[in-house]
C-alpha cells in the first residue's frame, strides 16, 4: 500500500512539473515573438513576418544566437571595407539567373535552399537583411525570398548601411566564422501568382495591378522590351515614391529609408487602392515589386497582396493585351 501511495505522489508531482514546464515554455515563446514584433489587435496571424527595423533594434538583438545577418550589397569590396558585426555577405544578384528561357528569374527551390544554407541560414533562423543606397530593393527582394522559403521572422534594416553608420553604431572588418546549414525550402506559393493566374485576373473586379516601374517604361515610351507598355488597368506607382529616394539630392535624405506609413497610405488612397483589393504587384523582373509587396502586406497589413514574379520580362513575350500611355482613371 505504501509503495502505491509513493507512486501516486510521484505521478502527481511529475504532472505538476510538466504543467509548469509547459507554462514556462509558452511564456518564453511568447517573449521571443514579442521581441520581434508588436502584435496589433485585429491583424490575422501570418506564417511569416517582415518588419523594417532601426539601428537600435539591431543593437538590442545582437545577443540573439539565432539571428543571422545578411549583407546583400553587390560589391564585395563594400562589405570587406566595413559591415555590421557578424554579417555575412551574399550579393542579392546571387538569388537569380536564367531559367532556360527568361533571364534573371528566381532560382528553383533547391538552389535557393543551397544559397541560403551556404550563408549560414537554417529554417529556424531569425534573419536581418541590409544593403545600401538605392539597393533597398535588394533587401526587400531577399526578405521576400526568405518568406517564400519558410523563414518566420525577417527584418530589413531601415536606412540601410548608411543609416546604421550615421546612427553611430559599430562597424567591423572582421569576417564572422559560421556553420553552413542544410536549408530545405518550405515553399509558399500563396504569396505569388503565375502567368496563368494573371490571365484570369486581368480586368477582374476587385483586382488591382500595381506597377512600380519608372513612368516611361510603364507608358511604353522606351523601346526596351519585346513589347512595351503595361498590364491593362495597372496603377503606376514608381517604387521610389515609397522611400526618400525622390529627394536623394538632399544630403539629409536616404534613398534606403521608407517614408512614413501615413504618407504611403495617402499615396495609395490617391491612386484609388483600397485595403480590401486583391493586389498584384508586377514590375520589370520581379525585384522592384518586392518593396511595395513588403510594405503593403507586412507594414500596412493589407490582407491580400501577391507578386507576379515573371513580371514584364515574361508578360512582354506573350500575346496577352498591352496598354500604353498614362494609366486610366481609377474606377469609382
Amino acid at each position: 500500500m505504501r509503495s502505491v501511495l509513493i507512486w501516486t505522489n510521484l505521478r502527481r508531482q511529475n504532472f505538476s512539473i510538466l504543467k509548469l514546464f509547459s507554462l514556462f515554455t509558452a511564456i518564453v515563446a511568447t517573449l521571443i515573438v514579442v521581441s520581434w514584433s508588436t502584435i496589433e489587435p485585429g491583424v490575422a496571424a501570418r506564417t511569416s513576418q517582415i518588419q523594417f527595423v532601426s539601428p537600435d533594434w539591431v543593437k538590442a538583438q545582437s545577443k540573439d544566437a539565432n539571428l543571422r545577418i545578411l549583407d546583400v550589397r553587390n560589391n564585395p569590396l563594400d562589405y570587406i571595407s566595413a559591415h555590421v558585426p557578424n554579417a555575412v555577405n551574399i550579393a542579392d544578384i546571387a538569388f537569380r539567373g536564367p531559367d532556360g528561357f527568361l533571364p534573371v528569374q528566381y532560382w528553383d527551390t533547391t538552389k535557393l535552399g543551397d544559397t541560403l544554407g551556404k550563408a549560414g541560414v537554417s529554417s529556424q533562423s531569425n534573419v536581418l537583411v541590409y544593403s545600401d543606397g538605392r539597393d533597398v530593393l535588394g533587401t526587400t527582394m531577399v526578405a521576400y525570398l526568405l518568406e517564400r522559403s519558410g523563414i518566420k521572422n525577417i527584418a530589413v534594416l531601415d536606412g540601410g548601411f548608411a543609416g546604421y553608420k550615421s546612427a553611430g553604431e559599430i562597424v567591423v572588418k572582421q569576417f564572422p566564422k559560421y556553420q553552413q546549414q542544410r536549408f530545405t525550402v518550405r515553399d509558399n506559393p500563396s504569396i505569388r501568382v503565375t502567368l496563368n493566374d494573371v490571365k484570369k485576373l486581368i480586368s477582374k473586379p476587385g483586382v488591382v495591378f500595381i506597377d512600380p516601374r519608372p513612368g516611361d517604361l510603364f507608358r511604353g515610351e522606351k523601346d526596351l522590351w519585346v513589347r512595351n507598355g503595361h498590364i491593362p488597368g495597372a496603377r503606376n506607382i514608381p517604387w521610389p515614391t515609397f522611400t526618400e529616394a525622390e529627394n536623394a539630392q538632399d544630403a539629409l535624405k536616404n534613398p534606403h529609408k521608407l517614408k512614413s506609413l501615413s504618407d504611403i497610405r495617402k499615396l495609395l488612397e490617391e491612386k484609388g487602392i483600397k485595403p480590401t483589393d486583391d493586389i498584384i504587384v508586377s514590375c520589370s523582373t520581379g525585384r522592384e515589386a518586392t518593396l511595395q509587396y513588403v510594405v503593403l502586406k507586412h507594414l500596412l497589413n493589407y490582407p491580400k497582396v501577391r507578386i507576379y514574379e515573371g513580371s514584364w520580362t515574361e508578360y512582354s513575350t506573350t500575346d496577352l493585351p498591352v496598354e500604353t500611355g498614362p494609366e486610366k482613371p481609377a474606377k469609382a
